[in-house]
């Protein structure tokens, strides 16, 4: 098929790429030109693991092609994706504004005589659909002197389920495809372009467009539940003197609950969760219901984000100006450069704003913070020079790299052998073993005084 891909974020490029993987024609578009100069000279703008290799393969065949001509993508386009940004407004609803603009301009470029499936690809509000199509309507209208559109376009709602780290796997391997439509038409092209990625038997899952719509919010709403949740017994476990490694293990051996999302640690960030979360509360408001649940999980998540603070400033009785500290890790979950709503940039203001100094250091996400912090912190090239001369080592996101380090080059560079983790990286009983002081999360305090 031949497919527009509108946006090149993070969905907008894991989509095009993979799309063009099957065989298929992709051309993407974005307003911004350097970003569409990078792409086009073969330069990825984003990091995801296993996605270059493919962006290289497909841009190569000639399958998967960049421009800032949204005129020239969609000729003779079968499927149009709405991959673009629907950031959160002061209100916590989702902003339509970029949509609503695209299908604006759609409705001004459309050719009645040949018939294109819309796709709302970006996570949006219930009836966006809806919204989308009467934008397109309203448009030609006035643009195409008056030409009827309705019969050549439908608008169908196909949320992602994408995981940052693991999109690639997650598009080319789905374990289910949401599809929200109830047009024929629409149902046969979504069909015939979904057919390839769930061949091993994975489903297909047609519904209207509303109730797509919702089942991405309720996914993603359901996620940040079992985190908060997880997260609220790591507090009961540190005043009980419980283990949360054991409960965590417990309870997740029950099919019913399942193993996934139950680590606790210094709460969730990232594009999706904060924003679908709110976003799901302020429909919820908008319709009169008082969604109790939505209110306590970004309540517990805010308080997580700054779990550590209190158990250092106790370390240092309550005096933390002057002290030098280092932080491994700040994109909001290993294995992406994404540091939106990182906890550990939460970390790191309160620690400035308590006279600290920092010095810190992440696989990937260095060059995003140095354009938030610029040189309020230190950079450091490696995990081991992030150590030199600080009081602490803090430990903001759970990396590989970081899981088993040479203690002896850590306790050497440290001040003090004291970590506070916020992702339960180390095993209490070799922080003991090795004479740390340690606080994680849920788990015993390791004291070396």
């Amino acid at each position: 098929m031949k497919i527009a891909v509108i946006g090149t974020g993070y969905v907008g490029l894991v989509t095009g790429t993979c799309f063009a993987e099957t065989g298929n024609v992709v051309t993407c578009v974005d307003v911004d030109q350097q970003k569409i100069n990078k792409l086009n000279a073969g330069e990825i703008t984003i990091y995801e693991p296993g996605l270059e290799k493919l962006f290289l393969r497909n841009q190569k065949e000639g399958r998967l092609k960049f421009t800032q001509s949204l005129a020239d993508a969609i000729v003779d386009a079968q499927i149009i994706f709405l991959a673009l940004p629907t950031p959160p407004g002061a209100d916590g609803a989702a902003d339509l504004k970029y949509i609503l603009g695209v299908a604006n301009d759609l409705g001004k470029l459309l050719n009645p005589n040949n018939y294109v499936v819309i796709v709302d690809k970006s996570t949006v509000p219930v009836g966006t659909a809806d919204k989308v199509h009467n934008a397109i309507v309203a448009s030609a209208t006035i643009h195409q002197a008056g030409k009827n559109i309705e019969h050549c376009f439908d608008v169908v709602s196909n949320p992602e389920f994408l995981r940052e780290g693991v999109a690639v796997d997650d598009f080319m391997k789905p374990d289910r495809v949401v599809i929200g439509t109830t047009a024929p038409k629409a149902i046969k092209v979504m069909n015939d372009l979904y057919t390839p990625f769930v061949r091993q038997g994975n489903p297909l899952i047609f519904m209207d467009e509303k109730s797509a719509e919702l089942t991405k919010y309720a996914a993603n709403a359901f996620l940040a539940v079992k985190i908060s949740f997880m997260n609220e017994i790591a507090q009961m476990c540190e005043r009980l003197g419980a283990d949360v490694d054991m409960v965590r293990k417990g309870i997740g051996s029950d099919d019913r609950i399942g193993k996934r999302f139950l680590f606790p640690g210094i709460g969730y960030g990232g594009s999706c969760f904060p924003k679908d979360v709110q976003a799901l509360a302020k429909t919820a408001d908008d319709i009169n219901y008082d969604f109790k649940i939505l209110d306590a999980v970004m309540d517990v998540n805010a308080m997580q984000k700054l779990h550590l603070i209190p158990k250092i400033k106790k370390y240092f009785n309550n005096n933390l100006k002057g002290k030098h500290f280092a932080l491994w890790g700040l994109a909001f979950k290993p294995n992406t450069d994404d540091v939106r709503e990182a906890p550990a940039y939460y970390m790191i203001d309160a620690l400035l704003a308590e006279g600290a100094t920092i010095a810190v250091f992440d696989p990937e996400a260095i060059n995003n913070t140095i354009s938030v912090y610029g040189n309020k912190i230190v950079y450091a090239n490696n995990q081991y020079e992030a150590l030199f001369n600080a009081d602490a080592l803090l430990i903001a996101t759970e990396w590989n790299e970081f899981r088993t380090p040479d203690f002896e080059k850590i306790s050497s560079a440290l001040k003090n052998k004291l970590i506070f983790d916020g992702r339960n990286v180390f095993d209490p009983a070799q922080m003991q073993e090795l004479g740390y002081h340690y606080e994680s999360i849920g788990r015993k305090i390791i004291s070396n005084k």
